[in-house]
């Protein structure tokens, strides 16, 4: 295959439709594509990583709500999970977005939203605001969620697929990292005497830097167009609903703990808000930064391998977190609680690795090759990562609500964790069946008409 006619070079900085864009082209990819993609990866992270920021403000700011607030444990768990509900949901119309506007265009204008929830906190964090008013503006924080959505369906669409669970992965990571980054500056403004409103006002104008830097920098590409059809046809195909599944179990994990890490701290174990800000802020940081090196392992490895081993991991882990609990045991807890989150990475950038390498598979299977292959995984694996990833983020709900059932029955998490640890059994489970275990006929049939087994979806 020969490089395009013309290669998409840099655009004016006009409106930045770049026309050609076949990155599974060798001599296209190595002249012109990799850098502009590199550059568009690189903006993206950074409106991505200012809206997980957003979106787990709350997480922080109810560390903030002493007595004077009037909120019990459960108010706060019920706020978080709402907060948590509303970025799952908004990734739905977030993903298809950027088919509509632009990768460029609904990256400048999604963080530009972000000023709404963020102005909107600025105004009612004070004693005596009423829960409902709290629970509106935090329910509007949720939108940034959706970043994530449509970030990761724009950089699908950049890379090939040899470079997409690196790629995937690191996008993914970087926006992941904002939880810890939000986390670790509302320590240091506790640990300074500072107020909820101090965070905000520094938040506030990094969202217009981020917006800013989106339009000079990003670009659209014109061959990712409005099609809704590739939405229907990924939401009739299971694999969209097997990868959501276990999309839970890793991305559902890591932002519902995320969100709830520092109140088990402080309702379970008697922390102080800022003693729980010291340490709350560790374990989504190495989840964040691991997420690459899941996404990279995927690449050598094959994603449902290092899914299926990361899931045998995260049961251990979380069994670890059961005698903890059920000891009391602040220093084990919080060790094994750290290392639950660097799986839930390593497991969210093999996942998302697995979702093109499906339907990849799945486009051999069809007959296609070369670019018209591509074009198909690209067209449903676009499609289907913002129904996954929205179904993923509903985890984080059922943990917050997991937890606030546990706290009012057994005034403690372990009933919750018993509750985690069935379901990544069956995750592990979901995992081999589907995508690594080879039944004989299978077998049978490849020998028999001497092909390569074009379903086996062992290496994607």
């Amino acid at each position: 295959m020969t490089a395009p006619s013309t290669a998409p070079a840099p655009p004016s900085r006009g409106g930045r439709w770049i026309q050609q864009w076949d990155p599974e082209d060798e001599t296209f990819w190595k002249e012109t594509g990799e850098k502009v993609a590199k550059r568009n990866l690189f903006f993206s992270v950074l409106s991505e990583h200012i809206g997980f920021s957003i979106w787990t403000l709350w997480s922080v700011l109810v560390l903030f709500m002493g007595p004077e607030y009037g909120l019990t444990p459960a108010d706060k768990f019920l706020l978080t999970s709402m907060v948590t509900l509303v970025g799952a949901v908004v990734r739905v119309p977030y993903t298809f977005a950027v088919a509509i506007f632009g990768g460029r265009n609904w990256t400048i204008i999604s963080a530009s939203l972000l000023l709404v929830p963020s102005i909107a906190a600025f105004v009612v964090m004070k004693p005596g605001t009423s829960f409902a008013t709290f629970m509106v503006v935090g329910l509007l924080a949720g939108i940034g969620g959706g970043n994530f959505a449509s970030s990761m369906t724009n950089i699908n669409a950049f890379f090939p697929l040899r470079k997409k669970g690196w790629a995937l992965g690191l996008n993914a990571g970087g926006g992941n990292v904002g939880v810890p980054v939000i986390q670790l500056i509302a320590l240091a403004i506790i640990g300074a005497s500072g107020g909820p409103r101090v965070l905000l006002g520094i938040y506030i104008p990094l969202i217009v830097v981020a917006a800013v830097l989106a339009a000079q920098f990003m670009d659209n590409l014109e061959n990712v167009k409005n099609d809704t059809g590739a939405a229907k046809d990924a939401a009739r195909d299971a694999h969209t609903w097997i990868m959501s599944f276990l999309y839970v179990g890793t991305f559902g994990s890591f932002i519902g703990y995320s969100f709830a890490f520092g109140q088990v701290l402080t309702n379970q174990f008697g922390r102080t808000p800022l003693e729980a800000a010291y340490v709350t802020f560790i374990g989504p940081l190495l989840g964040s930064l691991i997420r690459p090196v899941g996404g990279w392992m995927a690449d050598k490895y094959g994603g449902a391998k290092i899914t299926l081993y990361n899931y045998v991991g995260m049961g251990v882990a979380t069994a670890v977190l059961i005698a903890a609990s059920m000891e009391k045991s602040l220093a084990l807890f919080t060790v094994a609680f750290v290392v639950l989150f660097v799986l839930t990475g390593i497991g969210n950038g093999s996942t998302y690795k697995m979702i093109p390498g499906i339907f990849q598979t799945k486009a051999l299977a069809k007959g296609l090759e070369g670019e018209e292959a591509a074009a198909y995984g690209r067209r449903l694996s676009g499609a289907s990562m913002g129904l996954i990833g929205a179904v993923g983020a509903l985890g984080g709900v059922g943990i917050n609500l997991a937890f606030r059932q546990s706290f009012l029955s057994y005034g403690s998490g372990t009933g919750a964790f018993v509750a985690f640890l069935a379901f990544y059994g069956a995750c592990f489970v979901v995992t081999w069946a589907v995508y690594l275990r080879r039944p004989a006929r299978q077998a049978t049939a490849t020998a028999a008409t001497d092909t390569k087994p074009q379903l086996n979806y062992a290496e994607v």
